[in-house]
């Protein structure tokens, strides 16, 4: 039995899943062809996404994500008040290193960057507010991952696990491993997992029910030696955030940082 054609909303939705950060301008044969419609069709929903504000025409006449998109997106309380909370303690840890400051969220199986703050000489990241990467190959990730449910933890350790550098972990025993230390020691440091010149130093933030809702990292070179460093003014952010947000652990000190910790490989 063939299986019934898509809706009207999957193919409005594929239209606007054809822009990616490599191709945010879009000609519309270019979004006929990315999205596998036919062109009068693309012609139709495009003139209608652009008349409602989710597209915009530039001068060229190619297209890009509208404004109405932006507002919308704005309004998703898992990214607005928990950015509007952190952006102090971010702000002061950004002062502090200089460097890449992230905050992330879990969805599915990847970490989706809040924001970011970056110095002109900050080490290079791929990062960008609105972007994803693997969990099990970021710093961030790693906290969130360690901190999910059990069923989204079981289903990344049995997947293909993808491999940045030589340095990311590759299996999932050894990820397994990594996510129990994590929870065990209350951070992760992630070395080389993206790419070799960097190294992630992340900590959970908890919400009122402490429960972890958020990452925050900071992303510096590698060649600049100990990580360890760094755990203090990360940590402090991250109990900053999380008081703000009302968690009862948030308020007692942590406990103490042991160079023995197990650091996420790569």
């Amino acid at each position: 039995m063939p299986s019934p054609p898509p809706s009207v909303s999957a193919r409005l939705l594929s239209v606007l899943e054809a822009f990616s950060p490599g191709g945010t301008r879009l000609t519309l044969s270019e979004i006929a062809r990315r999205t596998g419609l036919p062109l009068t069709t693309a012609h139709r929903l495009v003139g209608e996404l652009t008349a409602w504000g989710g597209l915009e025409r530039d001068g060229a006449g190619r297209y890009q994500i509208g404004l109405r998109l932006w507002e919308i997106g704005a309004l998703a309380p898992r990214g607005l008040g928990l950015r509007e909370t952190a952006m102090p303690f971010l702000e002061d840890l950004y002062e502090a290193t200089h460097q890449n400051v992230q905050l992330a969220v879990l969805d599915g199986h990847d970490a989706v960057f809040l924001e970011r703050l970056s110095g002109r000489e900050a080490v290079h990241v791929f990062t960008r507010v609105g972007g994803r990467l693997p969990a099990h190959a970021t710093g961030v990730g790693l906290v969130l991952l360690a901190h999910a449910p059990h069923e989204t933890q079981e289903a990344v350790l049995s997947l293909p696990l993808k491999r940045f550098t030589n340095r990311t972990i590759p299996s999932g025993a050894e990820l397994r491993r990594a996510l129990a230390e994590v929870r065990r020691q209350g951070f992760a440091i992630s070395d080389g997992q993206i790419e070799l010149i960097a190294v992630s130093v992340a900590a959970p933030v908890h919400d009122h029910d402490d429960a972890v809702v958020a990452a925050i990292s900071v992303v510096v070179p590698s060649e600049n030696g100990d990580a360890y460093a760094l755990l203090p003014a990360v940590r402090a952010a991250a109990r900053g955030i999380s008081r703000a947000l009302g968690s009862p652990s948030a308020r007692r000190l942590p406990g103490p940082v042991h160079r023995e910790t197990f650091s996420a490989p790569g």
